[in-house]
């Protein structure tokens, strides 16, 4: 039977980067294919900072190889290359000291809300803070932090964030119909990020918060191969079932060697204004449990309070609608907690 550089592409697409969704072929890994009869040699070149995982990836893949019909012989060249902070990401953003990623296993954990308050946290702190939406299929920033000016461009036509609460926000949301859905594949959102990092105008900040979609995927290993990051916050709530997936996403930031600051429980507890009783309406404590039996610090906690959806649905986070709040404190306590972490001011 005779064996085709399409056959051992499609075998290599069963063989993933290790805590992510997307295959080594549409990464770009397969550098080369040659086919000799039975005999194929294959060379990939791997991006990665974590040896474990591109010795999983090279087993995989000549088990693939291997388990193809016809095939006499493998000979699999593979080499790994260690993402690092050189002179091409220093270009990227030259300005900025410290760079945050907020992200969660899954959706509807309140990771954006968390992302805009530690923001405006930070900046209420003093700091100069920038907060890129990296949601792409699902951008909120700009509604939540109640900006409403469409970016401008500079003069040397980078594209300006536009400012909401002290704090230079970027989104998709501002360039797009708000009832069209982003249909786009994974080189596509690849793009779209490398434009949000290489042509804004991001200007000296302490601190760039990113809001990353949930889940893992395209856009974090975008993010993390692109940028330096100083760290990752998972955002969890304390029901079993996001606690699995907030487990999956620490994996994915340790596979690709980005430190993990630690895990926050969102929607902790609701605290009564009146009697200040603590209701644990969706369980409470197993994001402290899952940071214990995971090896990592838990960061704290922010209860429930239909305050943060009303802030947030109109464009004023919490922290600034209402600075006296117990889900405003946790912010910042929050906000304090990470800023000791990665030892900024």
């Amino acid at each position: 039977m005779a064996i085709h550089e399409e056959d051992i592409r499609q075998a290599l697409k069963v063989v993933k980067f290790p805590g992510l969704t997307r295959d080594i072929v549409s990464f770009g890994f397969v550098k080369a294919i040659a086919v000799d009869g039975g005999k194929i040699s294959v060379e990939l070149q791997i991006s990665s900072a974590d040896p474990d995982a591109a010795a999983q990836i090279e087993r995989e893949a000549r088990a693939a190889l291997e388990s193809l019909p016809g095939v006499e012989g493998v000979d699999l060249h593979s080499s790994a290359q260690v993402p690092q902070a050189g002179p091409a990401e220093t270009a990227i953003l030259p300005g900025v000291r410290h760079k945050i990623a907020v992200a969660s296993g899954k959706g509807g954990v309140g990771k954006s809300t968390v992302a805009a308050n530690l923001a405006v946290a930070l900046a209420r702190g003093g700091a100069t803070v920038g907060l890129l939406d990296a949601d792409i299929y699902g951008p909120s920033q700009h509604m939540m932090m109640g900006c409403t000016a469409k970016p401008m461009l500079s003069g040397d036509n980078k594209i300006l964030p536009v400012d909401g609460h002290g704090v230079r926000v970027m989104s998709l949301g501002f360039l797009m119909d708000p009832d069209q859905p982003v249909i786009w594949r994974g080189p596509m959102v690849m793009k779209a990020l490398q434009q949000f990092l290489e042509d804004v105008d991001w200007g000296t900040l302490d601190y760039l918060i990113v809001d990353l979609p949930p889940g893992t995927g395209d856009a974090q290993l975008t993010i993390t191969q692109m940028v330096p990051l100083d760290g990752a916050v998972i955002v969890t709530t304390p029901q079993d079932v996001a606690l699995i997936d907030a487990r999956k996403g620490l994996a994915m930031f340790q596979k690709v060697n980005v430190p993990v600051l630690g895990i926050i429980e969102n929607m902790s507890a609701f605290v009564c204004p009146h009697c200040h009783e603590r209701t644990p309406i969706f369980k409470e404590g197993g994001g402290r449990r899952t940071a214990t039996e995971l090896g990592v610090p838990f960061l704290g906690d922010v209860p429930i309070d239909p305050a943060v959806v009303d802030s947030g649905d109109a464009g004023t986070p919490i922290v600034a609608a209402h600075p006296d709040s117990a889900a405003a404190a946790a912010f910042v306590h929050l906000a304090d907690v990470v800023r000791e972490r990665i030892g900024g001011k």
